[in-house]
């Protein structure tokens, strides 16, 4: 087991980021200090991960030096930008050899979303090609490995992120969500994983033209409180409409909660023992703190299964068909990688079903919520068996053996990207071999609020496992 951190006696410590920004305002370090206490993690580290797609530590020194910085919860943070989201001067490279190399000029508004929280970004994160896939990996370049161990996956898509900041490298991280790619991650490598509502954030600049948005902008962290503090934040900056505000979750709810559980995959087939234990053992705990937890079947079938996968499909047609179009001068769509051709292929095999699998997508989130009626929340598994090592799912291999192994491995979360409605990774496991197992809880639309109380009040009772205790 080749375990990776940075963790050490620095200015960075062990904080979280609100424990970091308040360090600075009270003046017991300096924006520079934590910056470069977190550039010297970065050199640790991205040797044995290759989470940076782009180091933008210049302009970081810059803003750090004379605190350009807005009065947010993390105000002079390092933090990271995943490379699927336009910031200023920085080229979007989505992971693909295809995409021109050319600095963005200006921010998505989402950027400035998460600007305002006061982070200062020192890079842009890694993700796999066009964020298609469930592993950091590529045809042409180095994997992103977990830092727990480095012979294993750091999930994705957004990867880069999640391995960056379990490692210990940032206190926190961007990462986007179109089918578990905020969750996904945040289970392999450790990390608390909230999928916000649909539009509880700023829309990301893909989202805005589907015609069912999937994609939730968030972040990757090791608290429950840095991701309570980065909702408000992005709330007092842009206030969501046809939701209620969350406002600053402090701390655990007294209401006891009906949970939900489902063990049964929507794909039909079984999820793996080491996930089984965990969740009777997670079960046992809410039980143990009072709340009422039972089995519920799974409220979506295989229809739902093939309408995801021709949707997922349509966005690697789009790219490998119009990608000139989208991405403008200097696309070449010789350079895609053989898993986005192979989604491509798939999609114009089946693209005549495209009108129906729209409306069976947004007839599948109404029933999806009816579960809401019974529950407040559901509780399963993040992922439907344990994080794979590295070539498990590699985007080189044999096309229809890794979709047919994609389709499994995220069984649980693209649900929720359908329908929009919220749902957060926590590390409350572990596999047999050590590594962390994300436990996943949903919610209906609009209640992040109550995800926050159940992690806060999870994370006082079964404190987040920490790699450099492993």
């Amino acid at each position: 087991m080749r375990c990776v951190h940075a963790f050490g006696d620095d200015a960075l410590g062990d904080l979280d980021g609100v424990g970091v920004a308040a360090a600075i305002r009270s003046g017991e370090m300096s924006a520079d200090e934590a910056l470069e206490a977190a550039l010297g993690r970065i050199d640790k580290v991205e040797p044995h991960l290759n989470a940076i797609a782009v180091d933008d530590r210049e302009r970081a020194r810059d803003r750090a030096l004379y605190r350009r910085f807005p009065t947010g919860s993390f105000a002079g943070v390092p933090s990271i930008i995943k490379n699927n989201t336009v910031f200023e001067g920085l080229p979007v490279g989505n992971g693909s050899a295809a995409m021109p190399d050319l600095p963005a000029k200006g921010n998505e508004p989402f950027t400035e979303q998460f600007l305002a929280t006061g982070i200062n970004i020192v890079g842009a994160s890694t993700l796999p090609a066009y964020g298609l896939t469930a592993t950091t990996e590529f045809v042409d370049r180095p994997p992103t490995r977990n830092p727990w161990d480095t012979d294993y996956s750091a999930g994705a898509s957004s990867g880069g992120s999640a391995a960056l900041v379990a490692a210990g490298a940032l206190p926190i991280a961007h990462g986007n969500d179109g089918g578990g790619s905020i969750r996904i991650p945040a289970a392999a490598c450790g990390l608390v994983g909230l999928k916000p509502s649909r539009g509880r954030v700023a829309p990301s600049e893909t989202g805005r033209i589907l015609p069912v948005d999937i994609i939730s902008n968030g972040i990757l962290s090791r608290t429950v409180r840095d991701t309570a503090h980065f909702i408000a934040d992005a709330e007092r900056f842009r206030r969501p409409d046809g939701m209620p505000i969350v406002g600053l979750v402090e701390g655990p709810g007294t209401r006891r909660l009906r949970i939900g559980m489902i063990t049964d995959t929507v794909t039909g087939r079984p999820i793996d023992d080491d996930t089984s234990a965990a969740m009777a053992d997670v079960a046992d705990l809410l039980t143990s703190l009072g709340h009422i937890v039972e089995s519920t079947p799974v409220p979506l079938d295989e229809t739902f299964v093939r309408q995801f996968t021709d949707y997922w499909s349509m966005l690697a047609f789009s790219m490998e068909r119009a990608g000139k179009l989208l991405v403008g001068k200097g696309f070449d769509p010789d350079a895609l990688d053989p898993f986005t051709r192979g989604l491509s292929r798939r999609f114009a095999r089946v693209f005549w079903r495209t009108p129906s699998t729209i409306i069976g997508l947004k007839r599948a989130t109404a029933r999806f919520r009816t579960v809401y009626d019974r529950y407040d929340l559901l509780l399963s598994p993040t992922l439907a068996h344990t994080t794979p090592r590295i070539g498990y799912l590699d985007p080189a291999g044999d096309f229809d053996e890794i979709f047919d192994r994609l389709v499994h491995y995220v069984a649980y979360t693209p649900a929720n990207n359908t329908s929009g409605t919220p749902a957060m990774s926590l590390p409350l496991s572990r596999t047999s071999d050590g590594l962390p197992l994300g436990i996943h809880f949903a919610a209906d639309f609009g209640r992040e609020r109550l995800l926050l109380e159940l992690a806060f009040e999870l994370e006082a009772a079964r404190p987040f496992a920490r790699i450099q205790e492993s």
